[in-house]
């Protein structure tokens, strides 16, 4: 008896608690467009890979080389969501604290003053100035010790993902003291024959000098950025002919610790308390606690995080995660260990993560195996309302209001890689998860470290647009 495409994917569907259907037939006066159809009309080069299912009953309606493992590129944070939300609770925090190896006597702190990172990545500069006024309100006023910085809550890595270009803020470094996403706000202004340059740790409410980082404007074409570690000291120059007049941008932060340590510094000096210059710590030792800052529980930070999709929350989410299994001690072993989660959870055989936020090119899964995991783990954890709203738009790139079919869902973009996935609910009454992943491995690994190559742009457009119309071609036959 041979083996037909047709229970070869019903195989593929029964791993994965989801079984086949059929699409509804309509009374429609126009046919309605075929998928290969407006596939072809999109003109991609690469792979394009997708699988839809009803949530409700778990039956297949459409799928196409839906076991082709391919980059899921930030739609991994909706699996990393899965697996912080089922491991740690939806009231899981983060907390950074104040720590005194010494008691209090007379206002000073009788031994060493310790910021401990909890691996908030919420925290801000505004937090460490409500945790300065905090001490002070305590009553303390000095220190007989050192000024202490620990990130030891998670592990260190220079960067997210090794090709990325080295001035983009979105793959800064990662620790268990996260300050402002690790980024430093770069902004200048031309004053005179040169530049007038601020390297600050913005907030809403304070904007402090970042000393531990400085630029140079070089009278050069390119490279656009060059980045330097000194000793304590991240060392950035600029290529002067692409600043023009005035603007800002993010850079990323690479010594979080000391970056972090250096504002609260300036921050507890305002407050009337001088500190030394921090000092970064490998293990932490007893002390007392003075001040005790929370994050907002995790469902809000991870729906935060879905919105605007920040890799470094993903990272420190999923690295707790790992941590409270046991696992992880490195990026590229707690992906690895999310990998083997959602294998034990689901079945997905051919996942493999390098890091949770979907940065790291290496990545792999399977249209099938990332709505399997929707449809199967997302009810259990209510993840549905805590993804973006995703405006559909007319033919001219407008958003469509009040537009009839709902789509709740996760994006991801990569140079030559575009993938969506979530959830539907078509006019009709139907509620769909789906996932749909295109990618031109190729052309992505030729682009490394490239901001903008040429194409990567009309590309992802001519995706998004695919993506749109297959999911409203199936909330028209399925619906």
């Amino acid at each position: 008896m041979s083996v037909t495409r047709r229970s070869m994917i019903g195989g593929m569907a029964a791993g994965l608690g989801l079984s086949l259907g059929a699409p509804r037939v309509f009374a429609q006066t126009t046919r309605l467009a075929g998928p290969e159809d407006l596939i072809a009309a999109a003109k991609l080069s690469g792979k394009v890979g997708y699988l839809v299912a009803n949530a409700r009953t778990g039956k297949i309606l459409e799928q196409r080389d839906a076991n082709q493992p391919m980059p899921p590129a930030s739609t991994l944070k909706s699996i990393t969501s899965l697996y912080a939300l089922s491991t740690l609770g939806p009231s899981g925090r983060f907390a950074t604290r104040l720590m005194a190896t010494g008691p209090v006597r007379g206002g000073v702190i009788q031994g060493d003053l310790i910021l401990a990172g909890g691996g908030d990545p919420t925290l801000s500069t505004d937090d460490l100035a409500d945790m300065a006024a905090a001490l002070r309100a305590k009553g303390v006023s000095g220190v007989t010790g050192r000024f202490l910085v620990w990130g030891g809550a998670l592990p260190y890595e220079h960067e997210i993902a090794g090709d990325q270009p080295i001035h983009v803020a979105y793959n800064p470094a990662v620790s268990g003291l996260i300050l402002n996403s690790n980024r430093v706000f770069f902004e200048w202004k031309r004053a005179g024959n040169g530049y007038q340059i601020g390297m600050e740790a913005k907030a809403d409410r304070n904007m402090p000098t970042a000393y531990t980082a400085s630029m140079a404007v070089a009278n050069r074409k390119s490279p656009l950025f060059t980045y330097s570690d000194g000793g304590g000291k991240e060392l950035w120059t600029v290529a002067q002919p692409s600043l023009g007049k005035a603007g800002n941008r993010w850079l990323p932060v690479r010594r979080p610790a000391l970056y972090a340590g250096d504002v609260f510094q300036t921050l507890a000096r305002a407050q009337g308390i001088p500190l030394p210059g921090p000092e970064e710590l490998q293990g932490l030792p007893a002390g007392e606690i003075l001040v005790d800052h929370g994050s907002t529980g995790l469902r809000d930070v991870l729906k935060d995080m879905l919105k605007y999709s920040t890799n470094l929350t993903a990272e420190a989410v999923g690295l707790a995660t790992s941590a409270r299994l046991g696992a992880g001690g490195s990026l590229v072993a707690s992906g690895r260990a999310m990998g083997d989660w959602l294998r034990a959870q689901t079945g997905a055989s051919s996942a493999r993560f390098v890091d949770h936020s979907g940065l790291g090119a290496a990545s792999r899964i399977s249209a099938a195996e990332m709505t399997g995991a929707l449809a199967r783990l997302g009810p259990g954890v209510d993840l549905r309302p805590i993804l973006r709203n995703i405006p559909l738009r007319d033919a001219q790139g407008k958003v469509v209001a009040n537009h009839p079919i709902k789509v709740q869902a996760k994006t991801g973009t990569l140079n030559f890689v575009s993938t969506l996935t979530g959830y539907v609910s078509a006019p009709g009454g139907t509620e769909l998860v789906f996932t749909i992943f295109t990618g031109d491995v190729a052309r992505r690994e030729a682009s490394a470290r490239s901001e903008a190559p040429e194409g990567s742009r009309g590309w992802i457009g001519r995706s998004k647009r695919l993506q749109q119309q297959l999911i409203e071609r199936w909330s028209v036959a399925y619906g």
